[in-house]
C-alpha cells in the first residue's frame, strides 16, 4: 500500500513539473540558440482574448465548442416500414428554394410535384438532426410526392 501512495505521489510531481517545464515566469519558452545560450521568445497572444490580433503563424483557427443537440427538438424513433404521410398545402420558406408542408421543411422529392400553392400527399420520414440552410421547419426527407 505504501508502494502505491509513493508511486502515485510521484505520478503526480512528474505531471505537474511537465506541464510547467520549458516557460519562464513570463509566459516564454526557452530554447536553446546555436551557441548555447538561451534564447527567449514572448508568449504569443491569447486566442481567447477580445481584441487580440491574430497572428500569422497561428494556422489552427479558432477553437469551436462542441457541437450540441438543438434544444426543443423532438428525438424520433425509426419509422415504421411505409414511412409518414403528410398532406396539405406546399408553402415556400423564408430562403430561396426552401418549400414547407405544415411546419415540415420537404427535402428532395420531384421540385415538379412540389411547387409553393400545390396541394400534395407526400411520404417520408422526419429528420430532425439534418442541418440545412433553410433555417425553419423539421426537415422532412420526402420519398414520394403526389398530387393531392
Amino acid at each position: 500500500m505504501r508502494t502505491f501512495r509513493l508511486a502515485a505521489s510521484a505520478l503526480a510531481v512528474c505531471v505537474a513539473l511537465s506541464a510547467c517545464g520549458g516557460q519562464d515566469g513570463a509566459g516564454g519558452i526557452h530554447t536553446p540558440s546555436p551557441t548555447g545560450a538561451p534564447v527567449t521568445t514572448p508568449p504569443s497572444p491569447d486566442p481567447t482574448t477580445p481584441g487580440a490580433p491574430p497572428t500569422s503563424d497561428d494556422a489552427s483557427g479558432p477553437v469551436l465548442p462542441p457541437p450540441t443537440k438543438r434544444p426543443g427538438r423532438p428525438t424520433s424513433s425509426p419509422p415504421p416500414a411505409g414511412g409518414t404521410t403528410l398532406t396539405g398545402t406546399v408553402t415556400p420558406g423564408v430562403e430561396p428554394n426552401c418549400l414547407l408542408l405544415g411546419n415540415y421543411l420537404l427535402i428532395g422529392g420531384p421540385r415538379d410535384v412540389l411547387k409553393p400553392g400545390a396541394k400534395v400527399t407526400v411520404t417520408g420520414r422526419v429528420q430532425p438532426d439534418l442541418l440545412t440552410t433553410c433555417q425553419q421547419g423539421t426537415p422532412f426527407q420526402v420519398d414520394t410526392a403526389r398530387r393531392g
